[in-house]
């Protein structure tokens, strides 16, 4: 399902909060396209916790201590990170609209950066939202090699400690699915959206 945003027209927090609520999430089609959509997948990506996969090749990246970990210190600097073409991707769907939406409910303790940091400076990291026990993964972006790998083990580490039941992924890639990713029906992510909003968990801080 989707439903275009008017051009212009901002993203009040509590209704992006209760989009997410009823499974519901926005997009663009481009960082240049003046519309946002409203999107109900009829099946939604989602990385159980307990399945979660670290490939090898990146559990050895992690031992070495390439990145400092941080949450977050930069959560503006990882939206446009997200935003800005890459070796993982041509074009994104981040406009000045969803930058907006997602900056306000940051401000709000609703939104969170984890961020892969190298010499100083921001080298990877992701994005989503949390709402009760739920995390809803947005975008991610690496500018070294590992960097946003890097940060996705961070985040289920926290989501484990943290009492966290659900990891959506909104769609599942071939990145995502060496973690662990899978498709569910919606009628079955919707139910695994209700026990995860039954019960509150704190990612931040």
């Amino acid at each position: 399902m989707s439903k275009p945003i008017a051009p212009g027209h901002d993203i009040p927090p509590d209704v992006l909060l209760r989009a997410y609520a009823s499974g519901v999430f926005p997009m663009a089609e481009s960082a240049d396209d003046p519309e946002v959509f409203w999107v109900r997948p009829e099946e939604r990506g989602i990385i159980p916790l307990d399945k979660f996969h670290v490939p090898r090749s990146l559990a050895k990246t992690i031992r070495k201590n390439v990145f400092t970990i941080r949450v977050n210190t930069d959560f503006a600097g990882v939206m446009r990170g997200c935003a800005e073409p890459g070796f993982e991707r041509e074009t994104t769907w981040i406009n000045s609209t969803i930058f907006k939406a997602y900056s306000a409910l940051h401000a709000l303790g609703h939104a969170h950066s984890v961020e892969a940091w190298h010499e100083g400076k921001l080298v990877g990291g992701l994005y989503g939202v949390s709402l009760g026990s739920a995390f809803f993964g947005e975008s991610m972006f690496s500018r070294m090699r590992d960097a946003s790998k890097v940060c996705l083990v961070f985040l289920v580490q926290r989501m484990k400690e943290r009492d966290f039941r659900l990891l959506d992924t909104q769609f599942t890639t071939e990145h995502l699915e060496r973690f662990g990713a899978i498709d569910v029906p919606r009628g079955e992510y919707e139910l695994l959206l209700a026990d995860a909003l039954s019960s509150t968990a704190r990612f931040w801080p």
